[in-house]
């Protein structure tokens, strides 16, 4: 991509309505822009990135046997009537149609997913199944804040699975734990990011959060000093010791939920007969869990931990481009070899951003540069070439060194 034609602009100030740290670095990078409170555009950079963590979860939930599909955000207030919930969730966005019509713009897809699987499930031979989404969802928030982590509109990825059995869906349920912890793992936080004991509520004694470690959080967690399991605030009000290893030692940690995974039971099969036929032919409801996965917010919490005074440091994972050459000064020789590397790299399949700019100066571009965050910079200029050389940096580093340009591509790969 030529930054000249780049669809984003940069800002030096930091903004006064920030009030996280990923909040303002995105908005000043030109990752994202804000129609209204809780509403964001991604422009192209954020759009690379969010694509980028949109195929780490499908990988990943592919990997446990889930089936992509997609489900209608515009749901018939019927479904939600028959779970309570029109009356009863206060997020829930109630749009009124023609003819006296009412509607839902689905904030979670329970009441879409039972009576689509009630179509597809008689026996239990057609179990367990797992069919998962990745698509926008709407919750009125009372206060969206803190940019992409508390949204109004917002890109989630609902799995949901359907079992014969409580024994069933427990070995499924520790599957989908393995997969959410490499899933951050992959998008660079997986070491502040942990498994939290949560309240079930009207599920189970225990659901999980997997919750990261950040300032900008609004949750609070306990992270047990012997065994290292977190344990919400909630819980550890109901028991002040580890579920694990009955350890009272807690390191109280400020932290964003990235993730939540539900074991539902029968609350949302029952309201809608989703029910099987067992081996002997004996009707029984069908036993569901949930597992969803908030993109923007899980981005939000990635800038939250990577990044310094300077700007962003993305994970090679998920950045927009793997590399950021950068030509300095208006020599042909310099134009024309930086224009071949940047034609060497993308045939090598070397995600590239190219400041081909004119009107900027040396540190201008640099100060970009740090703020966007791309994992590598490499800078051609007359000093370099005087060497058949780029100067290499690595954004997370403070040290450049100096590398043939023959050598380049295999370095990057």
């Amino acid at each position: 991509m030529l930054q000249s034609k780049l669809f984003y602009k940069t800002t030096k100030e930091k903004s006064a309505e920030a009030e996280a740290v990923s909040h303002d670095l995105l908005t000043r990078a030109g990752f994202v822009d804000q129609l209204m409170s809780g509403v964001y555009t991604f422009l192209p950079l954020g759009f690379r990135v969010l694509k980028n963590i949109e195929n780490i979860i499908r990988k990943n939930m592919e990997g446990v046997d889930g089936q992509e599909m997609l489900m209608p955000a515009l749901n018939p207030k019927e479904n939600w009537m028959k779970t309570g919930r029109w009356n009863s969730l206060d997020i829930l966005f109630k749009i009124n149609g023609s003819g006296d019509k009412e509607y839902a713009l689905a904030p979670t897809h329970e009441e879409v997913v039972a009576p689509l699987a009630k179509k597809i499930i008689f026996s239990y031979r057609d179990l367990p199944l797992y069919v998962f989404h990745i698509q926008n969802k709407f919750r009125d928030e009372l206060r969206a804040k803190s940019g992409i982590l508390r949204t109004r509109e917002f890109m989630m990825k609902d799995l949901y699975s359907f079992h014969t059995d409580q024994a069933d869906l427990d070995k499924y349920y520790d599957k989908l734990v393995k997969a959410y912890l490499n899933i951050f793992k992959e998008a660079g936080i997986g070491k502040v990011t942990y498994r939290t004991f949560a309240s079930g509520g009207t599920f189970s004694k225990y659901s999980d959060e997997f919750q990261t470690i950040t300032d900008a959080g609004e949750d609070i967690i306990y992270i047990c000093e012997k065994c290292g399991l977190a344990i919400n605030k909630e819980i550890k009000a109901e028991n002040p010791v580890c579920p694990k290893c009955s350890s009272d030692r807690f390191e109280e940690k400020k932290a964003v939920e990235v993730g939540n995974i539900f074991k539902m039971g029968t609350k949302y099969s029952l309201p809608f007969d989703l029910k099987f036929k067992d081996k002997d032919g004996v009707e029984k409801p069908v036993i569901m869990g949930c597992y969803g996965i908030g993109l923007g917010r899980l981005i939000g919490a990635v800038v939250e931990v990577n990044h310094d005074d300077r700007g962003i440091i993305w994970p090679k994972n998920i950045a927009p481009f793997l590399a950021h050459l950068i030509q300095l000064g208006d020599n042909k020789k310099v134009e024309a070899m930086a224009g071949k590397i940047y034609q060497d790299l993308q045939k090598q399949g070397i995600q590239v951003l190219y400041d081909d700019r004119q009107d900027k100066s040396a540190g201008e571009k640099f100060s970009e540069a740090d703020l966007i965050g791309i994992p590598y910079r490499i800078i051609v200029s007359e000093k370099t070439l005087a060497k058949n050389s780029v100067e290499l940096k690595e954004r997370n580093k403070n040290i450049a060194k100096l590398v043939k340009v023959k050598q380049l591509t295999k370095l990057l790969k």
